[in-house]
């Protein structure tokens, strides 16, 4: 049996990062195999003119992997830090040498303490994050060719986390070499602000200084895409036919910068896993936060302009603190609140996204992916995946009440078979918010495609079944590269060559249908189509809405 060392190296975890950055990773030919010449060939290319690329604030140095072009740490705007925190991005300042872009840019200001505490979760997910700074506005370009006159499409990656957590690269399942490669598209990923220090709304006790600070993190979205229109073409990439991508909060992210004004002719589709939104957070809210910031510091409007210099961690732990505090003194059930998108009426509109029949959204096709098991809690607890459906019921008061039988019965009777902590996780994880995006959207007229993933790994007994994150790596052809959520192999890799083949098929027209999956219909309210990605995907009609009705 031939062993590639190329495909041993990413296997053991070892993406574009790892050989860009070990010397050594050459000695994996000591593995017994049987040589070829392509196995000799050299698959790392690095020099004073090797991919050397132009932007519009100077030349960028990366380097060729396995045929890539890659870019690590590309700025894209200023250092956020001092005078420019809570202000719109700024612009880069140019250089005039080559600058070396090798390696991630930094992860935005976040909570980092107790990050890798689970050990089950940072095995699962592989956890990647580098140094913490408000130097940040940084992206990752990934391209078969360098102004080469090619249109590619381009794919631009919002990470996910909330709008607290996360970066470009915290999975190995964001990786776009593969995709890249495979599907001849530009891969961009990005890094932004998040949480307090990219939505903290001063504007009510600021003044006009600071009328945008409570969207400052969708402006940096907003400017990394600035950035994919004027320099995307150096990269072999189509500045008209921009797709953004998103999971969890990224997807959030995703719907609210489709509904962005701004987004107009830089946006051309949109695509949102498990995560959606359809309304950004009240603006009475956002600025009663601002205010309960700046009193928890112990400053006065007078003073606000203090707040740019906390050093970041003790100003996020100030604006926790305020937020907690408003919690406590305003609460709204079914509201948690948070630093989140604001509803100011000039950035991020008032009102539900794409109630406009004849706006800059209605040009933009959207497709929504959600998983079976988006919160599963059984992956490392055999006893509640076996536990009995009194227990399970019991258990699903903490999420539903008095309710939590109703709901049980009518996800039972919806999914036949199914373990009661199958049922309970279903239920947890239902789709209610995705259709009721996949409704609004339908209003519009360009097209909606809806997905629910439910494959399943053969990791951890059968427990993890299909979880948050997991369909990532489909997306992008890199179920071997994630091969602590599939287990690598080609059971994984036959479902992804579909799914990746029908996200380029829609990132170029629009329409998913790429021949590779069944027959895909646009989701209609009516009928809820939605295609069911398994080892044999098929297309159902809204095959939970009898379920969802017990959600009330």
């Amino acid at each position: 049996m031939k062993n590639n060392r190329r495909e041993f190296l990413q296997k053991i975890g070892l993406g574009t990062a790892g050989l860009a950055a070990v010397p050594f990773a050459g000695n994996a030919s000591s593995i017994p195999t049987q040589k070829t010449d392509a196995d000799e060939d050299q698959f790392l290319q690095i020099g004073d003119d090797v991919a050397i690329a132009q932007t519009a604030y100077g030349k960028i140095q990366g380097y060729i992997l396995n045929g890539v072009y890659t870019f690590l740490g590309v700025p894209y705007g200023a250092d956020t830090a001092g005078k420019n925190r809570f202000m719109p991005p700024q612009k880069p300042s140019p250089w005039t040498d080559i600058k070396p872009t090798l390696w991630w840019g930094n992860t935005a200001p976040q909570i980092m303490d107790n990050r890798y505490a689970n050990p089950h979760y940072s095995f699962a997910d592989h956890w990647n994050y580098d140094d913490v700074s408000e130097d940040c506005l940084k992206l990752n370009v990934w391209t078969n060719g360098l102004a080469d006159g090619k249109k590619r499409p381009v794919l631009v990656w919002l990470h996910g986390g909330g709008f607290t957590n996360g970066n470009g690269i915290e999975q190995d399942g964001y990786h776009g070499e593969n995709f890249a490669k495979s599907k001849d598209v530009v891969f961009v990923s990005i890094n932004h602000r998040l949480g307090p220090i990219g939505f903290t709304d001063l504007s009510g006790v600021g003044g006009a200084k600071y009328a945008s600070s409570g969207n400052v993190s969708q402006l940096d979205i907003i400017a990394s895409l600035e950035w994919v229109r004027d320099n995307i073409a150096n990269f072999g990439g189509d500045p008209g036919n921009v797709t953004i991508m998103g999971q969890s909060g990224g997807g959030a992210k995703v719907t609210c910068t489709m509904a962005m004004p701004a987004s107009k002719g830089l946006v051309h589709k949109g695509v949102a896993l498990s995560g959606t939104m359809l309304k950004a957070n009240d603006q009475k809210y956002s600025r009663k936060l601002g205010q309960y910031v700046l009193e928890t510091a112990g400053l006065t409007p007078a003073e606000v302009d203090k707040l740019q210099e906390i050093p970041w961690r003790a100003y996020i732990d100030i604006a926790n603190k305020a937020l907690d505090r408003l919690r406590k003194e305003n609460p709204q059930p079914g509201f948690r609140g948070g630093f989140g998108p604001v509803a100011d009426g000039v950035h991020v509109p008032k009102g539900e996204f794409f109630s406009d029949p004849n706006d800059h959204t209605a040009e933009m096709p959207l497709m929504i992916c959600t998983t079976f098991h988006e919160w599963g809690a059984t992956r490392a607890n055999p006893q509640l995946d076996a536990a009995g459906e009194a227990e399970i019921i019991e258990a699903m008061k903490q999420r539903f009440g008095d309710k939590a039988g109703e709901v049980y019965r009518a996800y039972a009777a919806s999914f036949p078979g199914k373990k009661p902590a199958e049922i309970m996780t279903l239920a947890a994880s239902n789709r209610a918010n995705a259709v009721a995006c996949g409704n609004a959207k339908a209003k519009q007229k360009a097209p909606v495609y809806m997905a629910w993933f439910g494959w399943e790994p053969n990791l951890y007994n059968g427990r993890m079944r299909a979880f948050h994150c997991l369909d990532i790596c489909f997306w992008y052809d890199n179920t071997d590269r994630m091969y602590t959520h599939t287990g690598g192999g080609k059971r994984p890799r036959v479902l992804s060559e579909k799914m990746s083949s029908s996200l380029l098929a829609f990132m170029k027209t629009g329409n998913p249908n790429a021949g590779t999956l069944p027959s895909w219909p646009e989701f209609t309210a009516e009928n809820g189509e939605v295609m069911v990605l398994t080892d044999t995907p098929a297309v159902k009609n809204d095959p939970d809405r009898a379920a969802r009705k017990a959600l009330g």
